[in-house]
């Protein structure tokens, strides 16, 4: 039987402020809180240390990149809780480079990032779109329907969605912000934006210069 406890669900929460997140939320939310990773060792880590300070998360793995392990943290929910209450999706991925410090508030309102390559800007945009974009539709897909009444969803952004926006052509920018604008359309922009980025015709079909 679906235990009546509420729950909260925080993605990519291993670190950062994932971590953080599920650290406020074991100590303010009524219920139980399920911290998630794709990394299985770094997220029962993650959960261990949360445990040293007097804090008891619940841990399942979940790689966003991944549907089967979508329908598996799908099927968790459903039998141990009937649904769930609160949605944190968090879970994304960067393309800052290792071996470059850290960014600046500043960095984040330039033209393009410092330490990004733009021979390479295909293969990031790829790999973003299908985490960050995709990956995260994804989860929607297969969690909003759990969601219970009064339920909660949060969507992490980055800042630099500012500055992404704020250089691409005046047409995508009144695409992006418009009212209507479908899910499907919203698809075909972000598939739009991969497939010219690989054609190398990013920038003059409008889009920003990094991914």
């Amino acid at each position: 039987m679906a235990s009546r406890n509420h729950v909260a669900l925080v993605t990519g929460a291993n670190k950062g402020i994932g971590f953080a997140i599920t650290r406020d939320l074991c100590q303010k939310f009524s219920g139980d809180v399920v911290l998630t990773a794709r990394n299985l060792v770094r997220g029962q880590a993650a959960v261990q240390q949360l445990q040293a300070e007097g804090l008891n998360p619940r841990f399942h793995q979940l790689d966003i990149d991944d549907l089967h392990s979508i329908h598996a943290i799908r099927d968790f929910l459903l039998n141990e809780y009937g649904g769930l209450d609160v949605l944190v999706n968090n879970a994304g991925i960067g393309t800052w480079p290792k071996n470059k410090p850290p960014p600046t508030e500043s960095d984040f309102f330039k033209d393009t990032q410092p330490g990004i390559d733009p021979t390479h800007v295909h293969t990031q945009a790829e790999a973003a779109m299908k985490t960050n974009f995709f990956g995260t539709r994804n989860v929607c897909m297969e969690l909003l329907p759990l969601i219970k009444p009064q339920g909660r969803v949060v969507n992490v952004s980055s800042m630099i969605s500012l500055t992404a926006l704020k250089n691409c052509s005046l047409e995508l920018q009144q695409k992006f912000r418009s009212d209507t604008i479908t899910e499907e359309e919203l698809v075909g922009l972000m598939n739009k934006f991969v497939e010219d980025t690989k054609r190398g015709v990013h920038e003059k079909e409008g889009w920003p210069k990094s991914a």
